[in-house]
Protein backbone atom coordinates (compact mmCIF):
# COMPACT_ATOMS: atom_id res chain seq x y z
CA UNK A 1 0.00 0.00 0.00
CA UNK A 2 1.33 3.43 -0.91
CA UNK A 3 2.16 5.53 2.12
CA UNK A 4 0.29 8.84 2.27
CA UNK A 5 2.48 11.82 3.05
CA UNK A 6 0.74 14.78 4.62
CA UNK A 7 1.23 18.15 2.89
CA UNK A 8 3.86 20.30 4.59
CA UNK A 9 2.38 23.37 6.28
CA UNK A 10 4.97 25.88 7.49
CA UNK A 11 3.79 28.69 9.76
CA UNK A 12 5.76 31.80 10.72
CA UNK A 13 4.40 33.44 13.89
CA UNK A 14 5.10 36.76 15.55
CA UNK A 15 4.07 38.67 18.63
CA UNK A 16 0.45 39.04 17.48
CA UNK A 17 -0.40 35.41 18.15
CA UNK A 18 0.79 35.62 21.77
CA UNK A 19 -0.68 39.06 22.44
CA UNK A 20 -4.10 37.43 22.69
CA UNK A 21 -2.76 35.34 25.56
CA UNK A 22 -1.82 38.51 27.44
CA UNK A 23 1.87 38.50 26.53
CA UNK A 24 3.00 42.12 26.31
CA UNK A 25 4.51 42.97 22.95
CA UNK A 26 7.43 45.31 22.40
CA UNK A 27 6.09 47.27 19.47
CA UNK A 28 2.45 47.99 20.25
CA UNK A 29 1.30 51.11 22.07
CA UNK A 30 1.98 50.60 25.75
CA UNK A 31 4.42 47.81 24.91
CA UNK A 32 7.69 47.00 26.55
CA UNK A 33 9.82 49.29 24.41
CA UNK A 34 7.98 52.31 25.80
CA UNK A 35 9.22 51.36 29.26
CA UNK A 36 12.72 50.24 28.29
CA UNK A 37 14.86 51.41 25.36
CA UNK A 38 15.24 48.32 23.21
CA UNK A 39 19.01 48.49 23.02
CA UNK A 40 19.14 48.65 26.80
CA UNK A 41 17.36 45.34 27.43
CA UNK A 42 17.59 43.39 24.19
CA UNK A 43 21.05 43.98 22.75
CA UNK A 44 24.48 42.44 23.16
CA UNK A 45 25.84 45.85 24.16
CA UNK A 46 23.11 46.23 26.77
CA UNK A 47 23.97 42.86 28.30
CA UNK A 48 27.67 43.69 28.39
CA UNK A 49 26.95 47.07 29.97
CA UNK A 50 24.36 46.04 32.58
CA UNK A 51 23.83 42.27 32.87
CA UNK A 52 21.91 42.66 36.14
CA UNK A 53 19.24 44.75 34.39
CA UNK A 54 18.97 42.19 31.58
CA UNK A 55 18.48 39.34 34.05
CA UNK A 56 15.82 41.32 35.96
CA UNK A 57 14.01 42.20 32.75
CA UNK A 58 13.74 38.58 31.61
CA UNK A 59 12.87 37.39 35.11
CA UNK A 60 9.78 39.61 34.84
CA UNK A 61 8.99 38.26 31.38
CA UNK A 62 9.07 34.69 32.75
CA UNK A 63 6.74 35.57 35.61
CA UNK A 64 4.31 36.95 33.04
CA UNK A 65 4.67 33.91 30.81
CA UNK A 66 3.89 31.25 33.40
CA UNK A 67 0.54 32.96 34.08
CA UNK A 68 -0.38 32.99 30.39
CA UNK A 69 -2.21 30.23 28.56
CA UNK A 70 -2.22 29.23 24.90
CA UNK A 71 -5.12 30.76 22.99
CA UNK A 72 -7.38 29.38 20.26
CA UNK A 73 -4.88 30.31 17.53
CA UNK A 74 -2.12 28.29 19.19
CA UNK A 75 -4.50 25.36 19.65
CA UNK A 76 -5.77 25.57 16.07
CA UNK A 77 -2.23 25.24 14.73
CA UNK A 78 -1.70 22.18 16.88
CA UNK A 79 -5.00 20.70 15.66
CA UNK A 80 -3.91 21.08 12.03
CA UNK A 81 -1.30 18.38 12.68
CA UNK A 82 -4.13 15.89 12.12
CA UNK A 83 -4.16 16.89 8.47
CA UNK A 84 -0.76 18.44 7.73
CA UNK A 85 2.89 18.01 8.58
CA UNK A 86 3.04 21.29 10.52
CA UNK A 87 6.23 23.19 11.28
CA UNK A 88 6.05 26.38 13.34
CA UNK A 89 8.80 28.97 12.96
CA UNK A 90 8.31 31.56 15.68
CA UNK A 91 9.90 34.88 16.52
CA UNK A 92 8.34 34.56 19.97
CA UNK A 93 10.41 33.47 22.95
CA UNK A 94 7.43 32.07 24.86
CA UNK A 95 6.50 28.38 25.00
CA UNK A 96 2.80 28.75 24.17
CA UNK A 97 3.04 26.81 20.90
CA UNK A 98 4.55 23.85 22.73
CA UNK A 99 2.01 24.04 25.54
CA UNK A 100 -0.81 24.09 22.96
CA UNK A 101 0.50 20.81 21.54
CA UNK A 102 2.56 21.81 18.49
CA UNK A 103 5.24 19.17 18.03
CA UNK A 104 7.69 20.92 15.69
CA UNK A 105 8.58 24.43 16.82
CA UNK A 106 11.69 26.33 15.72
CA UNK A 107 12.50 29.40 17.81
CA UNK A 108 14.36 32.10 15.90
CA UNK A 109 14.95 34.50 18.77
CA UNK A 110 15.57 32.11 21.63
CA UNK A 111 13.46 30.70 24.45
CA UNK A 112 12.48 32.52 27.60
CA UNK A 113 12.31 29.40 29.75
CA UNK A 114 15.91 28.48 28.99
CA UNK A 115 19.31 29.90 29.86
CA UNK A 116 22.63 29.33 28.19
CA UNK A 117 26.31 29.57 28.98
CA UNK A 118 28.01 32.92 28.46
CA UNK A 119 31.10 31.00 27.37
CA UNK A 120 29.52 28.31 25.18
CA UNK A 121 26.28 29.19 23.31
CA UNK A 122 25.61 25.49 22.67
CA UNK A 123 25.33 24.75 26.39
CA UNK A 124 21.65 25.31 27.27
CA UNK A 125 19.58 24.48 30.33
CA UNK A 126 15.82 24.61 30.93
CA UNK A 127 14.49 26.52 33.90
CA UNK A 128 12.18 24.93 36.44
CA UNK A 129 8.87 26.72 36.96
CA UNK A 130 9.77 27.05 40.65
CA UNK A 131 13.12 28.66 39.86
CA UNK A 132 12.46 31.36 37.29
CA UNK A 133 14.85 34.04 38.49
CA UNK A 134 18.45 34.36 37.32
CA UNK A 135 21.19 36.89 37.97
CA UNK A 136 24.79 37.55 36.93
CA UNK A 137 25.73 35.11 39.72
CA UNK A 138 23.72 32.23 38.19
CA UNK A 139 25.85 29.24 37.23
CA UNK A 140 24.93 26.28 35.09
CA UNK A 141 25.33 22.68 36.18
CA UNK A 142 28.69 22.76 34.38
CA UNK A 143 29.83 25.76 36.44
CA UNK A 144 29.56 28.33 33.63
CA UNK A 145 28.03 31.78 34.13
CA UNK A 146 24.63 31.81 32.47
CA UNK A 147 22.54 34.33 30.52
CA UNK A 148 19.00 34.35 29.11
CA UNK A 149 18.70 32.09 26.06
CA UNK A 150 17.63 35.06 23.96
CA UNK A 151 19.03 36.18 20.62
CA UNK A 152 19.87 39.81 21.31
CA UNK A 153 20.08 42.53 18.72
CA UNK A 154 23.67 42.63 17.37
CA UNK A 155 23.84 38.82 17.52
CA UNK A 156 23.36 36.36 14.63
CA UNK A 157 20.16 34.31 14.40
CA UNK A 158 21.45 30.72 14.61
CA UNK A 159 18.28 29.02 13.37
CA UNK A 160 17.64 31.19 10.30
CA UNK A 161 19.18 28.68 7.87
CA UNK A 162 16.96 25.89 9.24
CA UNK A 163 13.99 28.22 8.86
CA UNK A 164 14.84 28.97 5.23
CA UNK A 165 15.07 25.24 4.49
CA UNK A 166 11.63 24.65 6.02
CA UNK A 167 10.03 27.51 4.10
CA UNK A 168 11.50 26.31 0.83
CA UNK A 169 9.95 22.84 1.20
CA UNK A 170 6.52 24.12 2.30
CA UNK A 171 3.40 23.11 0.37
CA UNK A 172 1.51 25.87 2.18
CA UNK A 173 3.03 28.85 3.97
CA UNK A 174 1.26 30.92 6.63
CA UNK A 175 2.32 34.11 8.40
CA UNK A 176 0.51 35.06 11.61
CA UNK A 177 0.71 38.16 13.78
CA UNK A 178 3.85 39.84 12.55
CA UNK A 179 4.56 43.31 11.18
CA UNK A 180 7.15 41.85 8.78
CA UNK A 181 9.73 44.46 9.73
CA UNK A 182 12.14 42.41 11.87
CA UNK A 183 14.82 40.79 9.75
CA UNK A 184 15.94 38.19 8.95
CA UNK A 185 12.57 36.63 9.94
CA UNK A 186 10.63 39.06 7.75
CA UNK A 187 12.54 37.84 4.71
CA UNK A 188 11.42 34.22 5.03
CA UNK A 189 8.42 34.83 2.79
CA UNK A 190 10.82 35.42 -0.10
CA UNK A 191 11.93 31.76 0.05
CA UNK A 192 8.47 30.35 -0.64
CA UNK A 193 8.33 28.46 -3.96
CA UNK A 194 6.30 30.38 -6.58
CA UNK A 195 3.53 27.76 -6.83
CA UNK A 196 2.88 27.63 -3.07
CA UNK A 197 -0.19 29.36 -1.57
CA UNK A 198 0.66 31.96 1.10
CA UNK A 199 -1.74 33.18 3.80
CA UNK A 200 -1.03 36.27 5.90
CA UNK A 201 -3.11 36.78 9.06
CA UNK A 202 -2.86 40.10 10.87
CA UNK A 203 -5.32 42.80 11.99
CA UNK A 204 -3.02 45.44 10.46
CA UNK A 205 -1.23 43.59 7.66
CA UNK A 206 1.89 45.04 6.11
CA UNK A 207 1.91 45.73 2.41
CA UNK A 208 3.58 42.84 0.58
CA UNK A 209 4.56 42.94 -3.07
CA UNK A 210 5.87 40.27 -5.37
CA UNK A 211 4.44 37.23 -3.55
CA UNK A 212 2.35 35.12 -5.95
CA UNK A 213 -0.58 33.22 -4.47
CA UNK A 214 -0.90 35.57 -1.47
CA UNK A 215 -4.16 35.69 0.48
CA UNK A 216 -4.39 38.36 3.20
CA UNK A 217 -6.74 37.65 6.10
CA UNK A 218 -7.21 40.90 7.99
CA UNK A 219 -8.05 39.58 11.44
CA UNK A 220 -6.64 38.75 14.82
CA UNK A 221 -4.75 35.50 15.13
CA UNK A 222 -7.69 33.64 16.70
CA UNK A 223 -10.26 34.89 14.19
CA UNK A 224 -7.85 34.50 11.30
CA UNK A 225 -7.11 30.89 12.21
CA UNK A 226 -10.83 30.08 12.16
CA UNK A 227 -11.00 31.45 8.62
CA UNK A 228 -7.81 29.66 7.59
CA UNK A 229 -9.03 26.32 8.95
CA UNK A 230 -12.23 26.73 6.95
CA UNK A 231 -10.27 27.51 3.77
CA UNK A 232 -7.77 24.67 4.18
CA UNK A 233 -10.15 21.95 5.32
CA UNK A 234 -12.89 22.90 2.87
CA UNK A 235 -10.29 22.77 0.07
CA UNK A 236 -9.23 19.29 1.19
Amino acid sequence: MKKYNKPILVVSTGAGISAESGITTFRDAGGLWENYPVMQVASADGFARDPELIHRFYNERRKQLVKALPNDAHRALADLEKYYDVYVITQNVDDLHERAGSGKVLHLHGELMKIRSVRNPDYIESLDIDHLETSPATRGRNGDPMRPHIVFFQEPVPNIEKAVELVHKADIFVVIGTSLVVYPAAGLIQYVRPDVPVYYIDPNPASIAGVPGLTVIKATATEGMKKLEHILLETD
